[in-house]
C-alpha cells in the first residue's frame, strides 16, 4: 500500500503541471526585499524558489532592495537615517553607502543562486543604461539622491535571458548627466517587469497580501481586477502602506504585465505556493479581461 503522504506528493506535482506548462519560457519578475532579506533561512527559501522556476522552464529576474541593510549601515557609521514622507533622505555619503551595501547584497545572492547549479549575474541599474532616472521630489521637497526612473534600457536583461543566466538586479540608476541615484526597488521591479513583457510580477514583502477590508485579516483577496483595485483604493479600503505598492500592480497591468502578485515573503516558499497552487497564497491582480485562476466570487 503506498502511504499517503507520497500521494499526497504526487498530487502536488499534478496540480503543478498547467502551470508549468502555461508559463514555460515566460519571464517572470520577483521583487525580493523585507524580512526574508534579513532572515537567513527565508532568503535560502526564496532563493530556492527562483532557482526552481528557472529550472522548470521560466524565466526569472530577481530586484531586490536593501533598504533595512542600509538603515543598519549608515547607523554603524555613526549616521542617523532620515525619511521625509516614508522616503529616505540620500545625501552624497547615504548614496555611497546605499550603493555599496547594495552590490554587497547582490552579490551574496549570485553566490548563493550559483551554489545551487543555476548561472546568476548580478547587474546594477547603470550596466548597459538598464535604469535612467531624473531627480524625485517628495511634495516639492528635496530628498537628495533619489530618484525617478525616465527610462528602462532592457537589452542587457533580455541578452542574459537568452544566453541562459538569472539576472539580479539592484536599483541604482544614472540620470542623464551620469549622476548616481537610488531608487525605489518596488518601482524598479514595476518598470522592468514593463520593459521586458513579463509575463508576471511578484512582490515579496512583510504583507500577507490585499484585503478587502484592511482591519480585517480574514478579507484576504486572492484576485483581484485592476478596476477592483482602483475601487478599493478610491473607498479607502486599503491600508496607507500598501497604497503606493498597490498602485505600482495596477501601472504594471495598464503598461503590459499579464498578471502581478502581492505575496507575504516570511511565508517559506510563498513564491511557489501562489505560482503553482490553484488557491494560491497572496492576492493575485489581473487585467480587467483575465480569466480568475480560483473560485472566489
Amino acid at each position: 500500500m503506498v502511504k499517503q503522504k507520497y500521494l499526497d506528493k504526487a498530487e502536488v506535482l499534478i496540480e503543478a503541471l498547467p502551470y508549468i506548462q502555461r508559463f514555460n519560457r515566460k519571464i517572470v519578475v520577483i521583487k525580493y526585499g523585507g524580512s526574508a532579506m534579513l532572515d537567513d533561512a527565508l532568503k535560502e527559501n526564496v532563493i530556492k524558489d527562483a532557482v526552481l522556476l528557472k529550472l522548470v522552464g521560466f524565466k526569472p529576474i530577481i530586484v531586490h532592495g536593501g533598504g533595512k541593510e542600509i538603515s543598519r549601515w549608515i547607523s554603524k557609521v555613526g549616521m542617523e537615517p532620515r525619511f521625509v514622507n516614508g522616503l529616505r533622505v540620500t545625501d552624497k555619503d547615504t548614496m555611497e553607502i546605499a550603493e555599496m551595501v547594495l552590490a554587497r547584497v547582490n552579490k551574496e545572492l549570485v553566490t548563493y543562486v550559483e551554489s545551487l547549479g543555476v548561472q546568476a549575474v548580478g547587474v546594477c541599474g547603470k550596466d548597459g543604461r538598464l535604469l535612467t532616472c531624473k531627480k524625485k521630489y517628495s511634495n516639492g521637497e528635496d530628498i537628495g539622491f533619489v530618484g525617478d526612473i525616465t527610462k528602462v534600457n532592457p537589452k542587457l536583461l533580455h541578452d542574459l535571458l537568452e544566453k541562459d543566466f538569472l539576472p539580479i538586479v539592484y536599483p541604482i540608476g544614472l540620470d542623464e548627466a551620469g549622476e548616481t541615484y537610488n531608487i525605489n526597488a518596488d518601482d524598479a521591479a514595476c518598470a522592468i517587469a514593463e520593459a521586458v513583457h513579463a509575463e508576471k510580477l511578484a512582490f515579496l514583502s512583510d504583507i500577507e497580501g490585499v484585503y478587502r477590508d484592511k482591519d480585517d485579516p480574514e478579507s484576504l483577496i486572492s484576485e483581484l481586477r485592476v478596476s477592483e483595485a482602483t475601487e478599493l483604493i478610491r473607498q479607502g479600503n486599503v491600508g496607507g502602506g500598501m497604497i503606493p505598492k498597490l498602485q505600482n500592480c495596477i501601472d504594471a497591468i495598464e503598461n503590459g504585465v499579464n498578471r502581478v502578485h502581492i505575496l507575504d515573503g516570511r511565508l517559506p516558499h510563498s513564491l511557489l505556493l501562489e505560482i503553482f497552487t490553484n488557491k494560491g497564497i497572496g492576492t493575485a491582480i489581473l487585467r480587467d479581461d483575465g480569466v480568475k485562476f480560483h473560485n472566489e466570487k
